[in-house]
């Protein structure tokens, strides 16, 4: 009787171990929404100087740019588009970003580009304050 129990208890653990060559594989990018922009009133937007076509919003303290009449807003190093400044956020590609929001220097973004987390300082494809579309 204990040869059987023993068996049996040697029968579940074999049942409920992992099996042997067995691998799974995920991979999650979690790219979420960036926070709601939160207003009593909606935001005045101010054109930016050297990149007429685009609109910044000054009294914000997040980075968000009007262009073609979409929003854009540059968050955790992600670009983000809506339409409005309420979202609803979608994440974009910075390849499907407009050129003319790119072209905005640096002095129109809240988020220094120093302490941006992006290889080159700052959102990817900015101006970066040198060359075309500086001020």
């Amino acid at each position: 009787m204990g040869n059987r129990i023993v068996r049996l208890l040697l029968l579940a653990l074999l049942l409920a171990a992992p099996r042997l060559g067995r691998a799974d594989v995920s991979v999650n990018i979690n790219i979420g929404p960036p926070p709601p922009i939160v207003v009593s009133a909606p935001p005045t937007v101010v054109v930016v100087p050297t990149v007429p076509a685009v609109q910044y919003v000054p009294s914000l303290s997040v980075d968000v740019f009007v262009y073609g009449g979409h929003w854009y807003y540059w968050h955790g190093g992600h670009w983000f588009v809506g339409p409005s400044y309420q979202g609803p956020w979608t994440y974009v590609l910075v390849e499907r970003v407009p050129a003319p929001v790119l072209a905005v220097p640096v002095r129109y973004y809240k988020v220094p580009p120093g302490h941006l987390k992006t290889l080159g300082g700052g959102p990817p494809g900015h101006a970066k304050g040198r060359g075309k579309g500086r001020d």
